[in-house]
């Protein structure tokens, strides 16, 4: 385990920020290939904004819920979104994710706030856990979501976390192109 405190600020910035961008275009492209992601978002309403960002400026992506049903990212809203996951400090987001700490847990450590819709909140939550047990490999997924799942066999696995890591790719191609 990784001691939060020996990791300096600017290292833990640089770091939240890059997986802050991987999370949100994770999330992304989980909601175009994998089944369960999809279900999970279709139930949100179309045009539906969500962000997670670090109090008070930090690291932070914002998604809306297209007319397809998928998300996708938003440089900006003029609008407040509809549900926002804010961690309440940059040591907090690090400890999630340098999955020293789940989701589930920095929740109930009060170290999140979700400003929104409970239910919506949760529904994020499930869409996350199953993006994480997808591209990670399963040790540390096992420590980033609350339960992993038990019916994900090695196949769905592996090519989930090939399709979603392929279009995460291509996302920074195409972003700079």
């Amino acid at each position: 385990m990784i001691a939060t405190k020996s990791v300096k600020p600017a290292l833990q910035l640089t770091y939240v920020k890059l997986m802050m961008d991987v999370i949100g275009r994770g999330l992304v492209m989980a909601s175009q290939v994998d089944d369960e992601v999809k279900q999970e978002v279709s139930k949100f309403p179309e045009n539906f904004t969500l962000s997670m960002n670090v109090f008070p400026h930090g690291p932070a992506f914002i998604a809306r819920v297209t007319s397809n049903q998928q998300l996708e990212l938003v440089p900006n809203l003029a609008t407040k979104p509809d549900l926002t996951i804010t961690f309440k400090h940059l040591s907090h987001a690090f400890l999630v994710f340098s999955f020293q700490e789940s989701t589930a847990q920095a929740f109930a450590n009060d170290r999140m706030i979700a400003d929104g819709d409970i239910s919506y909140a949760i529904r994020l939550v499930r869409c996350l856990n199953k993006m994480e047990s997808l591209i990670l490999p399963k040790l540390i997924a096992e420590l980033a979501v609350k339960e992993y799942p038990n019916n994900l066999s090695l196949k769905e696995k592996l090519t989930g976390a090939a399709s979603i890591y392929l279009k995460v790719a291509q996302s920074y191609f195409t972003r700079s192109a």
